[in-house]
């Protein structure tokens, strides 16, 4: 008689238990929707903390943006949100379904993070192969003009001693004509003196 007056009181005990503790509310918000709400309000806040100047020129509150989307007011997701917090278990299932799809979204992104810097690298080195070319262009030009003075000095030279050996040359055939002319008149005034 003990163990059945025992089985009965832990049976009792149990049904007792599973009461509800929190009544359900009269709008309550679907398990799904909010799901989708926890998680962007997980979001939200995660971004509030990464770059707080964003959402400062946002018109709206991260709460204000979760009403309007979801057209839900604030004492229906408080409600709601009691309610499902009263049930440990089914509240933490929620929660690690908020976790699996912030997961799954990070894994994305920084998938997107990742090609996003491999563009970047490209980019930079993209620029700097620029800057090369365009150095290695003006040394290039640099190169070409001072090729030009050094071809054109060396012409200039070149052509300076043509003309200098084109008059030494002349001056020498001024020489000898002038040697010639002498050496004719000697010639002449040797012949005329021979004559006389």
């Amino acid at each position: 008689m003990k163990k059945i007056l025992s089985l009965l009181a832990i049976v009792i005990l149990f049904v007792n238990c599973k009461d509800e503790v929190v009544k359900k509310p009269d709008r309550l918000i679907e398990k799904g929707k909010m799901i989708d709400i926890m998680y962007d309000l997980s979001i939200l806040e995660a971004s509030k903390f990464q770059n707080p100047a964003d959402l400062g020129s946002y018109s709206n509150t991260p709460s204000e943006y979760i009403y309007k989307k979801y057209k839900v007011d604030s004492l229906q997701l408080a409600q709601s949100n009691i309610y499902y917090a009263s049930n440990y278990i089914e509240y933490k299932d929620m929660y690690e379904q908020v976790g699996k799809r912030i997961d799954g979204k990070k894994a994305t992104v920084d998938a997107i993070i990742k090609i996003e810097k491999k563009k970047q690298e490209k980019l930079d080195a993209l620029k700097i192969a620029k800057a090369a070319l365009k150095k290695k262009d003006s040394l290039l030009k640099i190169k070409k003009k001072l090729a030009l003075k050094k071809k054109d000095s060396l012409a200039l030279k070149k052509k300076d001693s043509l003309a200098l050996k084109k008059k030494d040359s002349l001056s020498r055939i001024k020489k000898k004509l002038t040697l010639k002319k002498k050496e004719a008149s000697e010639l002449k005034k040797r012949m005329n003196r021979l004559d006389r």
